[in-house]
């Protein structure tokens, strides 16, 4: 059953005594919420909700959204047991360079540390490129007479004075924060803490944070730069979070408020207000975590995510339910060397605009009409023709029936702004214009795709796509055509999917030191040693953030190479910590060596770099509900013409809430739902399984 403002999926409507958890997510465009309830008796419902998102502060777009939500679900604010929030607050003022005013404390001599970095330019092959803006001016780093030797013992330590110095200068730069970053500081934090807290002593009103405080891994330009991207981003995440957190109480909401993580975990407030450099990527590695879970409970062996939101379009891949993780990569063209779930970026999303070059040549993106003005049948005062407004030119959206018809889209708009672009094309059409221009959007995916797969030495073909977003469901056959996929999965929650993710997200942290050691006996023993602390501060962090639902599980990793290689290879430890002996440590990376590579050199020496771990805390389960069976025939409510790569087909329109488990049908179809639409093109056969996911396989 449907409510105006969301999905109730089947489980009865909440009565008295019943409790609630929510997930939310906030979009370019859109502002997704997911509430799953229960009752003392055991029955438990899903409600979704989207909320036109609100750029100025995205906290009112979430306390409206969440009031809605709440009431449609038969709830009372106080109700909620838990509240989790992915946001991208961070990551756009990254990409737009609209932090805060910062300054650098520095080891003497590396004042160019930032300008410097690794001496590379952005493209090789590009004479016109240019390099990215050190984060942090010359003109406001500060060099200290502070130094550590590469085995952790203290080589020069400032003085009062030299203190005095530093603070008086950094007071001149008019900097809202400061970092301090030594050199080797990552060996030994404690220099490090001292030197912070002994200026922050004399610039009380000044927060100073210290490099190994955030992330005591080896490499000075990453170090630093983590430091700094954390520092640039606080107070920006402080405000918005103290307005958050006002606007729920305000609300009567009084459940523990979590932020989703870019590791497909969650924080408490107090951890993300300190460390908002562990949730820049926070949303889409939510809906990552929760189409791994997907695909454990149906069986699926490889999977391909894709997320078309309304700004972007992003891919992820698991393999046996396991995300891929990635310990390096880049942020707004800056390198991040934190534990990230491995999403990539590879094309327009939903709110994209469709626009012709200098030369004729049709482009999608990367601009977008974000939600105001949005695209031009949204009604707003948006003139330029986005990539929704292909859809519903070509029929794939029903103009009457978008957000469950809380929203009507204006079709003379978007024909209108398509027109103009057909002119400048030379096409007949704005229908003409606008398939062109989602075969152009398909194209750079699938390139994209492609390119990512191959680099892994992996077959399109091995894999099941499960899209989700807004526009994921409508885009997923197209792509999967391009790039030969065979096999596309649509969970019922595809358009709040990271609202989901976030709301089963786990308490997580990933902890890290990194050692720089030959591996020999003392070396291990130093590695035991150093998880063993690494364990006691992750229990310290669990300790402070609240009640997990079950017992935390430790993951163990250290960062690993041969003599002579560039780069470590990150190798799980899963033998208890005190059998991690030298031939033990050895035999690990030996494996995942020749796992990779086709080979292994017993006889190169071992290089320990970085000992890793995570703690990972349960929140509690969250349940799948089953649909009824059905007969495995379904009658669709309608019919009409849509235009598939430039043929006008007439195709069959489904409800999805009317379709039951085991029911069955051709493309090609369309699927309406409250928040989406599914193209099912001609030659793909559709089954409904339990959980109400769609399965789109191919017929030939």
């Amino acid at each position: 059953m449907s409510s105006p403002g969301g999905t109730v999926r089947p489980g009865g409507r909440p009565r008295g005594g019943v409790t609630a958890r929510v997930g939310i997510d906030v979009g370019g465009t859109f502002t997704d919420f997911v509430l799953t309830s229960s009752t003392p008796g055991g029955e438990e419902a899903v409600f979704h909700h989207k909320e036109p998102s609100t750029p100025e502060d995205p906290s009112m777009a979430v306390a409206v959204g969440l009031a809605a939500a709440v009431e449609r679900a038969g709830l009372l604010p106080e109700q909620l047991t838990s509240f989790t929030h992915g946001t991208t607050i961070g990551l756009n003022t990254i990409i737009q360079r609209s932090g805060a005013r910062i300054a650098l404390v520095v080891t003497d001599g590396y004042r160019d540390i930032l300008e410097i970095g690794r001496s590379r330019m952005p493209s090789s092959f590009d004479l016109h490129a240019s390099k990215e803006e050190p984060l942090v001016p010359r003109e406001r780093i500060v060099e200290i007479g502070a130094r550590l030797r590469p085995d952790g013992t203290p080589l020069l330590v400032p003085d009062d004075a030299e203190l005095a110095r530093v603070a008086a200068d950094l007071a001149r730069t008019g900097a809202e924060a400061a970092a301090v970053v030594l050199l080797h500081g990552y060996t030994n934090p404690t220099l490090e803490a001292e030197v912070a807290a002994r200026i922050q002593e004399r610039l009380p009103n000044l927060p100073v944070v210290s490099s190994a405080a955030i992330w005591p891994e080896i490499r000075e330009y990453e170090r630093t730069l983590v430091t700094c991207l954390n520092v640039y981003i606080q107070p920006l995440m402080r405000a918005y979070f103290a307005r958050l957190e006002s606007r729920l109480r305000d609300l009567g909401v009084d459940a523990p408020i979590y932020i989703t993580a870019s590791n497909g975990g969650s924080l408490g407030l107090g951890s993300a207000t300190q460390r908002p450099i562990d949730t820049v990527l926070s949303g889409p590695a939510a809906g990552v975590m929760a189409a791994a879970r997907l695909a454990r409970e149906a069986g699926i062996e490889r999977v391909v995510t894709f997320d078309m939101g309304g700004t972007s379009s992003d891919i992820a891949i698991s393999v046996a339910g396991e995300p891929e993780f990635a310990t390096h990569t880049t942020v707004g063209g800056l390198p991040l060397i934190l534990p990230v779930v491995a999403v990539s970026a590879i094309g327009a999303g939903g709110g994209s605009v469709v626009w012709v070059d200098a030369h004729g040549v049709l482009k999608v993106g990367p601009t977008s009409a974000g939600a105001d003005p949005g695209p031009a049948s949204y009604g707003r005062g948006g003139v330029q023709p986005t990539v929704t407004d292909c859809y519903l030119a070509t029929g794939i959206i029903d103009p009457d029936t978008f957000l469950g018809g809380r929203m009507r889209l204006d079709l003379d708009a978007a024909n209108a702004a398509l027109g103009k672009v057909g002119g400048g094309l030379g096409a007949d059409s704005a229908h003409e214009a606008a398939d062109a221009a989602l075969r152009v959007a398909t194209a750079e995916m699938a390139t994209e795709l492609q390119k990512l797969l191959a680099s892994r030495g992996l077959d399109p073909a091995d894999f099941t796509l499960v899209p989700y977003g807004g526009a994921g469901p409508t885009h997923a056959a197209m792509l999967a055509q391009e790039v030969g996929i065979r096999r596309v999965v649509v969970p019922p929650d595809a358009a709040t999917f990271c609202a989901l993710g976030a709301v089963g997200a786990d308490l997580r942290r990933d902890f890290a030191r990194s050692l720089r050691r030959w591996l020999d006996e003392e070396s291990a023993t130093a590695l035991r040693h150093t998880l063993g602390e690494l364990a006691d501060q992750a229990q310290d962090w669990l300790d402070s953030e609240g009640q997990a639902a079950g017992a935390p599980v430790l993951l163990r990793s250290a960062d690993m190479r041969y003599a002579g290689q560039a780069y470590e290879l990150r190798v799980k430890l899963d033998a208890a910590v005190d059998e991690l002996d030298q031939a033990t440590i050895a035999e690990a990376f030996h494996r995942e060596h020749e796992r990779l590579y086709g080979f292994r050199d017993t006889s190169a020496p071992i290089e320990l770099g970085t000992a890793r771990l995570a703690i990972i805390a349960p929140v509690g389960e969250v349940f799948s509900t089953r649909l009824p069976h059905g007969t495995g025939t379904v009658e669709p409510r309608g019919r009409r013409q849509v235009l598939l790569h430039a043929t006008w087909v007439g195709v069959d329109v489904y409800d999805r809430a009317s379709l039951r488990a085991g029911d069955v049908f051709d493309g090609p179809a369309i699927v309406e739902q409250d928040d989406t639409t599914v193209v099912v093109p001609p030659g793909w056969a559709v089954t409904v399984d339990g959980p109400g996911n769609l399965n789109l396989a191919r017929n030939d």
